[in-house]
């Protein structure tokens, strides 16, 4: 298939252009990182009206090419670097066009830079509903450009924009913002370095140089010109005038029928949204809803996984030829994989329901209100991207803190926000809620275990507030300024972006935690089932088995579950967890615990591949009084003290472990991206040591207190 042009598409937040991108793209898409920084790279291929394919690529938000934030200064420096690998052919310029003024400051800095540009007018469905209208002809002739009329979320006016994206485009004839021919002196030595004709660019580069970290390290003005630049900001706010008076003027003239923005559903919604109370109560209940469902819809799911993993291992064994190989991959690699795969369901809902709340607009409410709580803790309303951000994954939520302009809020939101409870956490949450809170209903609809997981996720927040509150008390640190922050219309999710969302962040957790638990869980396969050879040997003794021979069927398998107990404790594994056991014991953590405890240092969500390997040593599976329980769960709960006769796992074990995966620091690669965003080694240490004391002494309390 020929190829097209390479295509950007660029636009502000909150304008569908991601809903855009999955419905050009829908599952031919991949995402990694952009060269030489941690901010994702979304790239897809579109079939052309004419039979070739183009790449397009997904640029971050932003505002204007004067970025303030690190995805930001991606896009600006993607789009004025020629040698880039991602530097586009065409720039699809996407639009919210219930907001045309904002948008098209964008858009002429992008034209100015030379780049052939097609406007995308989204949302325009919306914009019918509030009763205006657009000229797109008329707003074509005005810019120079071509310009489609879209609804990305109803896939209106698709087929126009493929069909533009495949004809040849030129850039405007006339620059929008004539760069003043007085800076000619300091403009041609710029331009003549870099080797563009674009005088915007080296007008950019005048400005703000720093932004474009592909120029070498040398001054960008020569020190006998550096002096005459001695504003730099009064002219990027010259210059901001001068676009917005042209702007103003395009808009009046393709505009029509504009309506007072009371009448809008957006903001009746809001008036109960955004109440000073009832937009609490109404964001707890729907989060409590989140849980509540997630509880109920994805047990069936997790049933049909952990069959099928079970189902499929025991098949492999039959047909597999029996020795250690065949244990390694089964017992191993299988078992660890099937701990894992089991939470996908749940996983892949909370997925789901984050970006239902992104796409309809509620996410910037929920933002909004939470600033009005945070700010006594030291922070402000740019902490709480981070921190809600924190509910599905630490690492991109401390890389967002990138945004926060100053740097003690910055720090102190970097230290909080693995306290926020990732999706990590959730097969921890969810093995050790379902084995101790019963599947009762309060009121016959709120699920108690939903409602547990729910005080899990507050619990984590809480704490995030009361260790921020402790830094900035201990810093002396005072919080001020004022928080802005875009408050998007409502508008219907789309669903098939919902869904490809959803299936995209779930198959990249499986794919990242998957490679980690497969490796960890084959090592602890050899480790526990290789020890001293005297010390096994001396095992294989005592259970002779001429005399196993001669017991039922009920004997024999209590015979075998004390051998191969017998041989886990006599492992290297059952070794390490020993030498672990006296300090955990206060805990209530018996050695088998402190080696997933720490197994799961490299990530949270090892724990439960963790057991699943520890307690596929032979134990029987077993069901509890209501029959309810079958595999991992139940051999957990058959776990008994062999000298006692107690059980291992109990109610207060089990909320102490809870406590304990809150607020722990269980994620290599959370402190890996504390160190680079702080650049400090005492930073990253002091986090780790923090949490992790947090950790032991909020689980003490509630062992010593609930056993």
């Amino acid at each position: 298939m020929q190829k097209g042009p390479k295509i950007a598409l660029v636009g502000n937040p909150n304008c569908g252009k991601t809903s855009l991108f999955n419905a050009l793209t829908g599952l031919r898409q991949k995402v990694g990182n952009f060269p030489g920084v941690t901010v994702d790279r979304k790239s897809g291929h579109v079939a052309l009206a004419d039979g070739r394919e183009s790449i397009l690529i997904d640029l971050p938000g932003t505002y204007s090419l004067y970025p303030s934030a690190e995805d930001e200064k991606v896009a600006t420096s993607v789009l004025a670097n020629h040698q880039d690998q991602d530097h586009p052919d065409l720039v699809v310029l996407v639009a919210d066009a219930t907001n045309l003024r904002r948008s098209l400051l964008l858009c002429t800095q992008v034209m100015d830079l030379g780049l052939p540009v097609v406007l995308a007018l989204n949302m325009a469905d919306l914009l019918e509903k509030e009763g205006r209208s657009l000229n797109a002809k008329l707003l074509a002739k005005q810019l120079g450009i071509t310009v489609v009329v879209i609804s990305a979320l109803k896939g209106i006016g698709l087929e126009q924009l493929i069909a533009e994206m495949g004809k040849p485009h030129t850039a405007a004839k006339e620059p929008f913002f004539k760069v003043p021919a007085s800076f000619d002196t300091l403009l041609l030595p710029v331009t003549k370095k870099i080797g563009t004709a674009s005088r915007y660019l080296g007008w950019l580069l005048l400005m703000r140089s720093e932004n474009f970290s592909w120029l070498d390290s040398d001054p960008i003005l020569s020190p006998d010109k550096a002096h005459m630049l001695d504003d730099p900001d009064g002219l990027i706010n010259n210059e901001m005038a001068m676009r917005y008076d042209r702007i103003n003027e395009i808009v009046e003239a393709v505009e029509s029928n504009p309506i007072h923005p009371i009448n809008r559903i957006s903001d009746r919604l809001d008036r109960w949204l955004l109440h000073p109370i009832g937009g609490y109560l109404i964001f707890v209940a729907l989060l409590s809803l989140i849980f509540q469902s997630i509880f109920a819809w994805a047990s069936y799911p997790m049933d049909w996984i952990d069959t099928g993993f079970s189902w499929l291992g025991e098949g492999m064994k039959a047909i597999a030829p029996q020795g250690w190989l065949t244990d390694l991959l089964v017992d191993g690699a299988w078992a660890g994989l099937g701990g894992i795969v089991i939470f996908v369901p749940q996983i892949a809902m909370l997925f789901f329901f984050i970006s239902l709340l992104e796409d309809s607009g509620y996410m910037s409410r929920v933002v909004f209100l939470m600033d009005r709580i945070v700010r006594p803790f030291g922070f402000s309303g740019k902490s709480v991207i981070p921190l809600i951000g924190g509910m599905a994954c630490a690492v991109p939520s401390v890389m967002m803190a990138r945004t926060i302009p100053n740097r003690t809020e910055r720090l102190i939101t970097i230290m909080v926000t693995p306290l926020m409870s990732c999706a990590a956490r959730i097969p921890v949450y969810v093995l050790l809620i379902s084995m101790f809170v019963p599947e009762d209903y309060l009121l016959g609809v709120i699920s108690l275990q939903g409602l547990v997981m729910t005080g899990m996720y507050f619990l984590g927040f809480f704490m995030a507030l009361i260790v921020a509150w402790v830094i900035k008390t201990v810093s002396k640190y005072k919080s001020g300024g004022i928080f802005v922050t875009e408050l998007p219309i409502y508008r219907m999710p789309r669903w098939r972006n919902t869904l490809l969302t959803m299936f995209h962040k779930s198959r990249t957790f499986v794919m990242e935690a998957g490679k980690i638990i497969i490796l960890i869980s084959m090592v602890l396969w050899v480790l526990k089932s290789y020890g001293p050879p005297s010390q096994m040997a001396a095992i294989d003794a005592d259970f002779d088995p001429r005399i196993m021979a001669t017991q039922d069927s009920t004997a024999l398998q209590e015979l075998e579950n004390a051998k191969a107990s017998g041989k886990l404790k006599a492992s290297y594994a059952g070794m390490i967890g020993q030498a672990m056991e006296p300090a955990i014991r206060p805990l209530g953590f018996d050695w088998k615990i402190g080696i997933a405890l720490l197994s799961s240092f490299a990530a949270r969500e090892v724990f439960v591949g963790t057991m699943a390997t520890l307690y596929g040593a032979g134990e029987a599976a077993a069901e509890d009084e209501d029959g309810k329980f079958g595999g991992l769960r139940a051999r957990m709960k058959a776990e008994v003290y062999p000298d006692t006769g107690k059980p291992v796992y109990t109610s207060a074990v089990a909320f102490s472990l809870l406590i304990f995966y809150a607020f722990a620091m269980q994620c290599m690669s959370t402190l890996a991206v504390v160190k680079k965003e702080t650049g400090s080694w005492k930073m990253t240490l002091v986090m780790l040591a923090y949490m992790t004391g947090l950790a032991y002494g909020a689980s003490l309390l509630v062992y010593q207190l609930f056993s």
